[in-house]
């Protein structure tokens, strides 16, 4: 396991009255892609500003290397940012805005013209050294970003929603293209969104955050498929998340139902969230289901359907590449591994999320 490169410890702070992060413990690995997701006020690019030097806490302490960082300003950082507004030069040529970090260091100029040649090679971009910035388009002009903030050879590269300006299908080859970039010169990505999908794709680790707090850390697998709390089940990918009761170990009821399932250590009749990703459900003829309801709305997504089914209890949403038709009676399915238990979330907090 690499090395822990940055390390916040006890982090607080505060605009005003209004407190952004809560006593915010956090490490990052050294060569790691790590992504901070969660709603817009939720903290991810305060915490990501303190890693840049652009903010300092009001108390705990940052560490690089294993040395506090605190009032260490931003260009004395081995830290770049790529933000979502890019901030080149409108005024320099492609070649001048990746070789501005170098000229300010007193690079030799030959050294600074095969560091541009190398960084424009990594962002497919070869060629494009007179182009004046302006006349790029929005994909060619973050590569751009993103080669000025990489050509000095940082030890880590914050950004802060980069793609958010870029349209559907360019953000995906994006995603790709930083995932590859980020292997490719093997230092630590510090990656802030509020897409989960992004977070899902690119991401070695994703910390998810609310108000402040961290609710979750994980790899993309851990974070999908064992979700610790009913805001991570529902901000990543779409979730039924449904009032139960554990009775025992691998046993528990919801719907009227009891369901066996693979969860152990709730108390005995613990009142527990249950939650099934559409995907996870079966339909099945009306008199083989554990649950039966109606289907009450049928949408074709391309790669599924997504179907809701309203039974006694609940409004189920389902994934399925099977059609169904608007009113027809049908049953659901739960294989026990389909089936997730989590402490329960206070309601209140289910109503701030």
């Amino acid at each position: 396991m690499s090395e822990r490169l940055i390390l916040l410890e006890n982090i607080n702070k505060s605009y005003g009255e209004k407190q952004i992060l809560n006593n915010l413990n956090l490490y990052v690995r050294d060569k790691e892609f790590v992504t901070l997701l969660g709603p817009s006020g939720c903290g991810k690019t305060t915490t990501l500003r303190l890693i840049g030097g652009f903010e300092t806490p009001d108390s705990g302490n940052i560490y690089f290397n294993g040395k506090i960082i605190n009032n260490v300003p931003p260009h004395k950082r081995h830290v770049n940012t790529v933000f979502q507004r890019y901030a080149l030069f409108t005024h320099l040529n492609v070649y001048d805005n990746i070789a501005f970090g170098l000229r300010i260091a007193k690079r030799p100029e030959s050294e600074i013209r095969d560091k541009v040649k190398e960084m424009l090679r990594l962002v497919n971009l070869s060629g494009y050294e007179q182009r004046h910035v302006s006349n790029l388009s929005g994909g060619e002009q973050q590569r751009i970003a993103i080669a000025r903030a990489l050509v000095n050879h940082p030890k880590v590269l914050l950004l802060d929603e980069p793609l958010g300006a870029l349209d559907l299908k360019l953000r995906k080859e994006m995603q790709r293209e930083l995932k590859a970039i980020q292997q490719q010169v093997g230092i630590t990505f510090v990656y802030v969104t509020h897409d989960q999908e992004e977070a899902l794709t690119m991401s070695d680790t994703i910390v998810i955050m609310k108000k402040g707090i961290i609710q979750q850390i994980g790899t993309p697998v851990d974070i999908y498929n064992e979700p610790k709390n009913a805001f991570v089940a529902d901000f990543i990918g779409e979730s039924n998340i449904i009032d139960g009761t554990m009775k025992k170990d691998l046993l528990v009821n919801f719907c009227g139902t009891d369901f066996p399932c693979l969860d152990t250590g709730f108390a005995e009749n613990e009142p527990v969230d249950i939650v099934v990703r559409p995907e996870d459900i079966t339909l099945t003829p009306y008199d083989k289901g554990q649950i039966t309801g109606k289907v009450t709305s049928v949408t074709f997504m391309g790669v599924h359907y997504e179907i809701l089914v309203e039974s006694e209890h609940f409004t189920w949403t389902i994934h399925s590449i099977r059609n169904a038709s608007v009113g027809e009676n049908v049953g659901i399915y739960l294989h026990p591994d389909d089936i997730h238990i989590m402490h329960k979330t206070p309601k209140e907090e289910d109503k701030n999320a």
